[in-house]
């Protein structure tokens, strides 16, 4: 079976960690969260915003060596693999993909990542186009260790959740919102009732298994306990380039000599509809412009087909990672897109100094503070944005602007976004003053037993393979089979829990 060959991965020994008290309550002191454990829902080689963010952002919370970090990322089988990754890469073991994953963070980082990986069951659904997690993946952080969970996507991680709960296990659970999931079910068939139940599904689980919600951007859905902080960075290359196209322009040399572009999933969702639409409809007013797109996905023929049909020169190309060289020399990136929550490709083409059009979109309001991040509320402002791009050039970063994009910055806010930087107070209690203590308690009391009941509620359902299945879940995820257990060198289930298995299956 073909693979691209990868470096042996170096081990890394975790100091050990300092435990306080078991109590699930918040320290007097930042020093006191030790260890971080951050589940998502992707790894690469899938270039997709939930691998490649959690794995900076496991790099730069470890980076101080003040705290624990282990990233726990999906395992899928050889079949699985060949489904997801792209050009042919497949893992026999852990391991490799281990060594694959540390390689290519440790050439894009200026230090030496010291956090741990593991991996958790997964399967992929074709239905979905999503990685379920397989069994109760909580079990892969010992109990010793579980202070901070986060969970990158945790309405996704939760879907179908079985085992232990998550607020139980851990002292402290954040998820972490990253795609507009109702944007792209409205776009469905039924889109609109699929939309309505996916909404309350989210609200449901974030509430029982999460304390606290980031939502990277307003154009995800509200969500209980949550606040809205952009806590993405960009590569660290992007910001290099960035600076040498400065120092190009402040020498009088020729920075850009390439025109528009824009780089994404070739699928219509990601604002290629959009994008086509605007070019189709003012062909004679940007007459001239020329422009490339990159990307792969389920739809790169139709979009190329509708691209031919253009009397613009739209050229289209294979997907590429952003940081190829083939895309310093761009001056103007085109993104109308508005499924994204924070579009990343966005971030990295204002940190290689370019000027960005973009919609007027919650997912955009992070960019909005950056002067060559060009907003347009019209059809026709789309147009003026365009060609003045052409002709400009785009204004110098300053240090401020470098540093709001960069990984470092991205940390900071969620440590303060999480509430993790700060002691807390004791006279949180008291925000309530005009309640009687004893009325405080007892109403504390009544919402942790009405938690508790809709814990067992979505326990019981998750746990029943016809309430699974009805819902979208892989058929027999609520254990790892063999060959996942083999590759992961699990236990296999006992008799008696093969038999309680076969009796909730059917």
């Amino acid at each position: 079976m073909p693979r691209q060959p990868v470096p042996l991965p170096h081990k890394s020994q975790a100091p050990p960690v300092s435990r306080a008290s078991p109590i699930a309550s918040f320290s007097a002191s930042a020093l006191a969260w030790r260890h971080f454990a951050i589940f998502t829902t992707a790894s690469l080689p899938w270039m997709t915003g939930t691998a490649i963010n959690p794995l900076f952002r496991s790099a730069y919370l470890a980076k101080d060596g003040d705290r624990d970090v282990t990233l726990v990322i999906p395992w899928l089988s050889l079949k699985d693999q060949e489904l997801v990754y792209p050009n042919k890469i497949v893992f026999e073991s852990p391991l490799e993909h281990e060594a694959y994953v540390r390689h290519w963070i440790e050439e894009r980082i200026s230090f030496r990542p010291s956090f741990s990986i593991k991996f958790y069951p997964a399967k992929f659904s074709t239905e979905l186009r999503s990685i379920l997690p397989v069994g109760d993946i909580t079990e892969f952080i010992p109990d010793e260790l579980a202070d901070i969970a986060v969970l990158e996507e945790p309405e996704h991680l939760n879907w179908y959740h079985h085992g232990r709960k998550w607020k139980n296990k851990f002292r402290r659970v954040i998820g972490v919102v990253h795609t507009n999931y109702i944007a792209y079910v409205k776009r469905e068939k039924n889109g609109q009732v699929i939309a309505c139940f996916m909404k309350y599904m989210n609200t449901w689980v974030t509430r029982i298994y999460c304390h606290k919600i980031i939502r990277l951007s307003g154009a995800t859905q509200d969500m209980p306990r949550s606040v809205v902080c952009n806590i993405h960075g960009v590569n660290p290359k992007f910001l290099e380039v960035g600076k040498l196209k400065l120092n190009q322009l402040q020498n009088g040399e020729t920075a850009f000599t390439k025109g528009a572009y824009y780089i994404g999933k070739m699928v219509w969702s990601k604002g290629y509809r959009e994008l086509l639409d605007l070019l189709s409809k003012y062909q004679s007013k940007l007459a001239g412009l020329e422009v490339d797109l990159y990307g792969t996905g389920e739809d790169s023929d139709e979009v190329r087909k509708s691209a031919e049909l253009l009397n613009l020169v739209v050229k289209v190309h294979p997907g590429r990672d952003h940081a190829d060289p083939l895309f310093h020399d761009y001056k103007v990136f085109i993104n109308p897109s508005t499924t994204d929550v924070v579009c990343t490709t966005t971030a990295e083409a204002l940190a290689m100094g370019k000027i960005v059009i973009c919609a007027d979109h919650p997912s955009n309001e992070f960019f909005k503070r950056f002067p060559n991040c060009r907003i347009y509320n019209s059809d026709e402002e789309f147009v003026q944005f365009t060609l003045n791009a052409l002709t400009e050039q785009p204004a110098p970063l300053t240090d401020m602007q470098r540093y709001d994009l960069s990984w470092e910055a991205a940390t900071a806010r969620f440590m303060e976004a999480a509430e993790l930087n700060l002691p807390i107070s004791e006279s949180r209690i008291h925000e309530t003053s005009k309640i009687s203590l004893p009325t405080f308690l007892k109403t504390r009391k009544l919402k942790q037993s009405l938690e508790d009941a809709s814990v067992y509620l979505h326990q019981a359902l998750s746990g029943l393979e016809v309430t699974r299945r009805a819902f979208g879940a892989v058929p027999k995820t609520l254990q790892p089979d063999e060959q996942l257990c083999k590759d992961l060198g699990l236990a296999l289930p006992t008799k008696k829990k093969r038999l309680k298995l076969k009796l909730m299956t059917g």
